[in-house]
C-alpha cells in the first residue's frame, strides 16, 4: 500500500494535468490568438456559412472555377469521408475517372485546346483540396470570363489577386482557393 498510494496520485494529477487542464489551456490561448483557425477558417457572408477556406466544395457552374476533383468518397467533399481513391496509375476506374473528367472539361470549354493542368483531373491524397494551381485557375480563364461576361484581363487580375505564393517562399507552391476566388468573381455583379 505504500507504494501503491503515490502511484494512483501520481496517475491521478497526470490524468487531471495532461487530460484536462493542458488541452483547456491550449484550446483557450488558440480561441484568443489563432480564432478564425480554431473555429474551422469559416467564411461568412450575412450570417451565413459558405464555406471553409480549408475544404473544397463542389462547384460545376460554367461561370465558377472548378476545383480539385474530391476522391472523398460517395459525397464530394465530405469531410467525414477523407481519403484518396487508392487507385494506383494502372487501375482501369482511375484511368477512367480522368477521361470522365477531361471530357467534362472539353465540354464545358470546347475552344480551349490549351494542355490541360494535372490537378483538374486527379483527387489529392485527402480529396479535399481547397486549392488549385495557378495554371489550373487560367486553364478555366477564358470560359469563366466568357459565361460572366466579363474581360479575360479583369479574370486574370482577379486569379493574380487570390494566388499564394509558397509559404516563406520556399515550402509549397504557388496556389488559388477555389472558394475565395469564387466568391470574388460574384462580387463583381
Amino acid at each position: 500500500m505504500k507504494i501503491i498510494r503515490p502511484l494512483i496520485a501520481s496517475f491521478v494529477l497526470l490524468t487531471a494535468v495532461t487530460g484536462v487542464v493542458y488541452p483547456l489551456v491550449v484550446t483557450g490561448v488558440g480561441k484568443v490568438a489563432f480564432s478564425h483557425q480554431v473555429n474551422g477558417s469559416l467564411i461568412e457572408k450575412d450570417g451565413k456559412v459558405l464555406g471553409s477556406t480549408l475544404i473544397g466544395q463542389h462547384f460545376s457552374d460554367p461561370k465558377h472555377f472548378w476545383g480539385r476533383p474530391s476522391g472523398a468518397g460517395t459525397f464530394e467533399y465530405n469531410g467525414l469521408a477523407s481519403g484518396g481513391s487508392n487507385q494506383g496509375p494502372t487501375n482501369p476506374a482511375l484511368k477512367a475517372a480522368i477521361e470522365d473528367r477531361i471530357k467534362a472539361l472539353h465540354d464545358a470549354d470546347p475552344e480551349n485546346t490549351a494542355a490541360i493542368p494535372v490537378d483538374l483531373v486527379t483527387a489529392s491524397g485527402s480529396g479535399l483540396d481547397p486549392e488549385i494551381s495557378p495554371a489550373a485557375a487560367n486553364y478555366q480563364l477564358q470560359r469563366v470570363a466568357k459565361a460572366r461576361g466579363l474581360k479575360t484581363e479583369q479574370v486574370r487580375d482577379l486569379i493574380a489577386q487570390h494566388t499564394q505564393e509558397p509559404q516563406l517562399g520556399l515550402f509549397g507552391e504557388a496556389r488559388v482557393n477555389v472558394l475565395e476566388l469564387n466568391l470574388a468573381l460574384d462580387q463583381l455583379h
